[in-house]
């Protein structure tokens, strides 16, 4: 194999490992976003929350939940309009039970490139604790797309199947911030 072939080899093997870091870290800033409390510097507002989560997004994302529990629960949203209002409701002021604590645990990664465009697939863990007193255990696939677009990864398509949902007894986490204030200065 010649020097040309090689370095084009090497500069597409780079390629694609890059891309990968980056949906990977698009992926973990989805998630981090979604956080309750937000840890976002500066402890922003849902509308400013909300407006970070969409600039993930391509404009003519999908944001859709699947299967027996949750076509119902979450329904597809096409568009950032739609799925801006999506998250709108569901940072509602008026959202009973009010939402305390909600935190996501990535697992089981992966991550296929295919020149512009990606698909991952992750199984993610959440406990979720309201301010009635009741919590649970949600786990979830995901099957989420990307594309680049103007040289910049985005998601083209978040899609979410239930693996399970579970009560936790009340006050199974005693000690929990009502703000985060980790990367604060």
């Amino acid at each position: 194999m010649n020097i040309e072939d090689r370095l084009a080899r090497l500069e597409a093997k780079l390629d694609a490992l890059s891309a990968e870091a980056d949906i990977r870290r698009i992926q973990a800033r989805y998630m981090f976003l979604c956080d309750t409390p937000c840890p976002e510097p500066g402890q922003i507002d849902d509308a400013e929350r909300i407006a970070r989560i969409m600039d993930l997004y391509c404009e003519d994302a999908v944001w859709e939940g699947v299967g027996a529990y949750y076509d119902n629960q979450f329904g597809r949203a096409v568009g950032k309009d739609a799925i801006r209002a999506h998250f709108e409701k569901f940072w509602s002021p008026s959202r009973r039970p009010g939402l305390l604590l909600n935190a996501h645990y990535l697992t089981s990664e992966q991550i296929h490139v295919h020149g512009d465009e990606a698909d991952g697939q992750w199984i993610h863990c959440q406990p979720w604790i309201f301010d009635d007193g009741t919590a649970l255990l949600r786990s979830s696939r995901l099957n989420n797309l990307f594309r680049r677009v103007d040289g910049v990864w985005k998601v083209a398509r978040t899609r979410t199947e239930n693996v399970f949902v579970a009560p936790l007894t009340p006050g199974w986490a005693n000690a929990y911030p009502a703000v985060s204030v980790l990367m604060n200065p």
